[in-house]
C-alpha cells in the first residue's frame, strides 16, 4: 500500500500541469486526490467536494493564499476544473473540484495507472493525510472526533512545504523508520538528507535543509551518525519518528562518539585501533594488501544508510611510537600501510594531468611515490616494484576500464531533472522516478534514444504532435508488464532495451505488442497472421497425411516441423524480395518528388523574376514589381483620407444626403492634405539646411513622412467619431443596462459600502464604448458599400503635389 500511494503521489506531482508549481498548489492537488471519489462509473467519478476555507486549514495558509498560489495556478495550467455549488438563494456553499491528471488516468492504456486508485486506497491516503497534517474535526452524531495531525499547528509561510515534505518522507520510509537516502555525490554543506528531500520536493538542497531543520525541531525526525571507533564521521542516517512509532520500533538514541571515547578514558596521544585492523607483519609472513583488510564489513541490512565517507576508504594501520625497520619491507619496496598507487580510491595529485615535458621542477613540486626524500616519510626507496597507475592502464586490455563495464572513460556529465530536458517531459513522464536514479551519462544515452524514437513515431502516428503521448502510453504498458516501477532493479538497461523499443508482433510497422500505434486498438494484422499460420499448418498436415498415412506420430511431427520450417523460409525470402521492390519504388518516388520540387522552385523563381521586372502601374518606373514604393505610399495615403472622411461622415451627416457627404469628405481631404504638406515641408526645410538636394532616397522618405502624418490624422478622426457615437441613444441604453446588471450582483447587493458603484460605472463605460465601436463599424460598412458621390473630387493630383517636396518627388 505504501509503494502504491507513493507512486500515485509522485506521478501526480510529476504531471506537466503540476510540476514546477508552488508547494501550495502541489499540496492542494494531493489533498484533492485524497478527497476525490473513486472511478465507479457515476457522474461524481474523480470529483472532490470542498471549500476554500477547508483547503486553507489542510495546508496551514489563508484563503487568499489558496486562491492566489493554489487554485488559480492549477486552473491556469489546466490541471484543475472547478464548479461552484450554490443553494436555492444563489449563495455559494461549496466547490466541486476535478483533477484532470486523475480524470485522464481512468482511460489509460496501461492495465493499472498509478493514479487510478480504488476506494480503499483513496481512503488510506486520506487517513494518512489526516494523521500527518489534518486540521481535526469535532465529534458529531454520525462520526467520532478526528484528532488534529502532527503538523496541524504549523501555519504561515512554509507550512505547505513542511506538510508536503512530511507526507513524501513517510511514504518513502519502510517499516524500520530509517529513510532510504539517495546515492551519488552531494554538497557537503547541505548533506545527503537534504539532497534526498530536494529530489522528493523538486527544490534546491538549501531549501530542503531548512525544511529538515523545521521538521527536526518539531520532533518528527531524527538525524544521527553511526558510531565509529576511530572518531571519524560515520554514516549519516535519518529516522522518521512517526513511522518508527507506528510500527512499534524502539526509539533508542544513537550514542555520541565523543562521549563514548571520554567514558573509556582514552589517551589522546594514541588513536583508537579498529577492531578489524590488520595485525603487524611478522618477518616470515608476506605483506597483505591493505585493500583486503576487510575493514568495515558489518551487516546493516535493516538500517539503509549512505556513508558520509567512501565505503571503501581504509583506515591507516596503527604504529607503535618507536619501531625498527623490518628487512622484508625493503624487499617489497614499500612500507607499512602502503597501498597500491594504481588503484587508490583517493583523488589524483594536483599535477597528475600535466604534460611529461614539464621537467624536474614540476616533478619536485608534485611529488612522486618513487621520488627521493619526502616530507612525511624520511628515507624512502628510490624505486617501487609496484606498477604505477599509468603503467597498469597501458598494460590493461583495450576493452577494459576501471569500472569493468566497457564504458569509454570521459568527463562526468551532470545529472538533470526530467523537467530540465526540453521536449521529453511528456514522453518520459511515467518513468520520472527511474530517470532520477540514472547517472548523468545514462540520462544522456536515454535522451538520445528517446528523441530518436519520437522522430520515428512522428512518421507512424496520424498527427506528429501525438508522438510523445504514444511513447508515454508505451512506457505505461511496459511498467504494467513489469508489475510496477519498484520491481525494476536496473533502470538503465530496462529503459534502453525494453521500454523505449517497439516490439512488433507482426509485419505491420505500426504494431507494438499487438496494439496499433495509430488507433490504440488491437492490431488487425496480428489476427490475420495467426489465422494464416494456422491455415498453413493445417494444409501441410493434410498433405502429409495424404502422402504418408501410416507414418508414426513422432516421425510425423518431425516431418511436419521440417515442412513448416521450409515454408517459413520461402515466405521470408519472398517477403524480403517484396520489401526490396518496395524500397526501390520508394527511392524512385522520392527522386521524382525531389525533381518535381526543384522544377517547381525554378518555375516560381522565374515567375518572381518576371514580376520584379514589371514597371510601376502608376508612374512607369522600371523594375518596380508592378508598383513602386512611392506610388504604393500614395495609394495608401488616398485610402487613409477616404477612411478619415467616412469616420467624419458617420456622425455628422445623414447617409442618404449625398451632397452633404461629398462636402464633408472634401473638407476632411483638404485638412489631411494640409497636414501632409506641412509635414513634408518640414522635411524640405531640414534637407535645405543640410545642403541635400539630389539624394535618390528623398522621395521614399518624403512618402513615408506624409503617410505617417495621414495615419495620425485618420486616428484622430476615428477617436472623435467614437467619442460622439458614445452619446447616441443606443450607446446610452447599453450603458444603463450594464450599470444595472453590475449593481445587481450578489457581492455588491450585500455590501452597500463596497466598490459597487465604481465597478458599475466602469462597466457602463465599457458597454458604451463597445456599442460605439459596433455603430461605427456598421456605418462604415454601409458607406463603403455605396459608391462615392460625384461631387467628391479626385485626390491623385493633390497627393502628388503634397509629396513633391523635391524635384522628382511627385513621380
Amino acid at each position: 500500500m505504501r509503494l502504491r500511494l507513493l507512486a500515485a503521489v509522485r506521478t501526480l506531482l510529476a504531471d506537466p500541469s503540476i510540476a514546477g508549481q508552488p508547494h501550495v498548489a502541489q499540496l492542494t492537488s494531493v489533498v484533492l486526490l485524497a478527497k476525490s471519489r473513486a472511478a465507479e462509473g457515476t457522474d461524481d467519478d474523480c470529483v472532490a467536494s470542498t471549500w476554500v476555507a477547508q483547503l486553507g486549514s489542510w495546508m496551514g495558509v489563508g484563503e487568499s493564499t489558496v486562491h492566489r498560489r493554489g487554485l488559480a495556478r492549477l486552473r491556469k495550467s489546466d490541471a484543475l476544473h472547478t464548479e461552484e455549488v450554490r443553494d436555492e438563494r444563489g449563495y455559494p456553499t461549496g466547490l466541486r473540484c476535478l483533477l484532470m491528471p486523475v480524470w485522464r488516468a481512468r482511460g489509460g492504456r496501461a492495465a493499472r495507472h498509478p493514479l487510478a486508485l480504488n476506494r480503499a486506497e483513496l481512503a488510506t491516503l486520506l487517513r494518512l493525510c489526516e494523521a500527518l497534517f489534518g486540521p481535526g474535526w469535532a465529534a458529531t452524531d454520525k462520526k467520532a472526533a478526528t484528532p488534529a495531525g502532527l503538523l496541524a499547528d504549523r501555519t504561515g509561510r512554509g507550512a505547505a512545504s513542511d506538510r508536503l515534505a512530511l507526507l513524501l518522507l513517510v511514504l518513502s520510509t519502510p517499516a524500520s523508520g530509517w529513510l532510504n537516502l539517495c546515492g551519488g555525490s552531494v554538497r557537503g554543506r547541505e548533506g545527503r538528507a537534504a539532497a534526498t528531500l530536494a529530489r522528493l520536493l523538486s527544490c534546491s538542497a538549501a531549501a530542503a535543509r531548512k525544511v529538515l531543520a523545521r521538521l527536526e525541531a518539531a520532533g518528527l525526525l531524527e538525524r544521527a551518525r553511526k558510531q565509529t571507533e576511530t572518531q571519524m564521521r560515520g554514516k549519516g542516517r535519518v529516522r522518521i519518528l512517526p513511522v518508527a512509532r507506528a510500527h512499534g520500533r524502539a526509539l533508542t538514541a544513537v550514542p555520541d562518539p565523543v562521549a563514548v571515547e571520554k567514558g573509556r578514558g582514552a589517551n589522546p596521544d594514541f588513536s583508537v585501533r579498529p577492531v578489524s585492523a590488520g595485525r603487524d607483519l611478522a618477518p616470515a609472513e608476506a605483506p597483505v594488501p591493505l585493500g583486503a583488510s576487510g575493514i568495515g564489513e558489518e551487516n546493516e541490512a535493516e538500517t539503509p544508510e549512505v556513508p558520509e565517507r567512501p565505503a571503501g576508504a581504509e583506515f591507516h594501520t596503527d604504529h607503535a611510537q618507536g619501531v625498527s625497520v623490518v628487512g622484508e619491507v625493503e624487499e617489497v619496496g614499500g612500507f607499512s600501510g602502503g597501498a597500491d598507487p594504481g588503484f587508490s580510491p583517493l583523488p589524483e595529485r594536483v599535477c597528475a594531468g600535466e604534460e611529461p615535458e614539464l621537467g624536474e621542477e614540476a616533478g619536485g613540486l608534485c611529488g612522486s611515490l618513487g621520488a627521493g626524500e619526502g616530507p612525511l616519510r624520511g628515507e624512502q626507496p628510490n624505486t617501487l616494484p609496484i606498477p604505477s597507475q599509468h603503467q597498469q592502464h597501458a598494460t590493461a586490455g583495450a576493452g577494459h576500464t576501471r569500472t569493468g563495464s566497457g564504458k569509454v572513460p570521459g568527463s562526468r556529465l551532470p545529472r538533470r531533472r526530467l523537467a530540465q530536458v526540453p521536449e521529453l517531459g511528456e514522453a518520459l513522464r511515467p518513468v520520472t522516478w527511474l530517470w532520477d536514479r540514472l547517472s548523468g551519462w545514462q540520462q544522456r544515452q536515454i535522451e538520445i534514444a528517446a528523441r530518436a524514437e519520437l522522430v520515428r513515431l512522428a512518421g507512424l502516428v496520424p498527427l506528429p504532435q501525438d508522438a510523445p503521448r504514444v511513447l508515454a502510453e508505451r512506457l505505461e504498458a511496459r511498467i504494467a508488464q513489469s508489475r510496477g516501477l519498484v520491481m525494476i532493479r536496473q533502470p538503465y538497461p530496462w529503459l534502453l532495451h525494453r521500454a523505449l523499443v517497439q516490439r512488433p508482433a507482426c509485419s505491420d510497422t505500426r504494431c507494438d505488442d499487438g496494439i496499433s500505434l495509430d488507433t490504440g486498438q488491437p492490431c488487425e494484422s496480428c489476427g490475420n497472421v495467426i489465422h494464416i499460420r494456422r491455415a498453413h499448418r493445417a494444409r501441410l498436415a493434410a498433405e502429409l497425411d495424404q502422402e504418408q498415412p501410416a507414418l508414426a506420430a513422432a516421425e510425423r511431427q518431425r516431418v511436419l516441423e521440417e515442412r513448416l520450417r521450409e515454408h517459413t523460409e520461402r515466405e521470408t525470402e519472398a517477403r524480403q524480395r517484396r520489401h526490396a521492390a518496395q524500397r526501390e519504388r520508394s527511392h524512385r518516388m522520392r527522386a521524382a518528388a525531389r525533381e518535381r520540387a526543384a522544377r517547381e522552385q525554378e518555375e516560381a523563381a522565374a515567375r518572381e523574376r518576371v514580376r520584379q521586372a514589371l514597371p510601376c502601374g502608376d508612374c512607369g518606373r522600371p523594375d518596380a514589381a508592378g508598383l513602386c514604393e512611392v506610388c504604393g505610399s500614395r495609394r495608401e495615403l488616398n485610402n487613409l483620407i477616404e477612411e478619415a472622411g467616412m469616420c467624419q461622415v458617420s456622425w455628422t451627416v445623414n447617409p442618404r444626403h449625398l451632397d452633404e457627404i461629398a462636402s464633408v469628405m472634401n473638407q476632411v481631404r483638404e485638412d489631411v492634405l494640409a497636414r501632409v504638406a506641412a509635414s513634408v515641408g518640414e522635411l524640405r526645410a531640414a534637407l535645405a539646411e543640410d545642403g541635400i538636394v539630389d539624394d535618390p532616397s528623398t522621395p521614399v522618405v518624403a512618402a513615408y513622412r506624409g503617410l505617417r502624418a495621414a495615419q495620425e490624422a485618420a486616428a484622430e478622426y476615428r477617436a472623435t467619431a467614437l467619442a460622439q457615437l458614445t452619446r447616441t441613444p443606443q450607446a446610452q441604453a447599453e450603458g444603463r443596462y450594464a450599470y444595472a446588471a453590475e449593481q445587481s450582483r450578489s457581492h455588491h447587493r450585500h455590501d452597500p459600502t463596497g466598490p459597487g458603484p465604481a465597478a458599475a460605472t466602469h462597466a457602463a463605460e465599457r458597454a458604451r464604448t463597445r456599442a460605439a465601436e459596433d455603430l461605427l463599424t456598421q456605418r462604415l460598412a454601409h458607406l463603403r458599400a455605396q459608391p462615392l458621390p460625384a461631387q467628391y473630387a479626385p485626390t491623385t493630383e493633390r497627393l502628388g503635389e503634397a509629396l513633391a517636396c523635391v524635384p522628382g518627388g511627385a513621380a
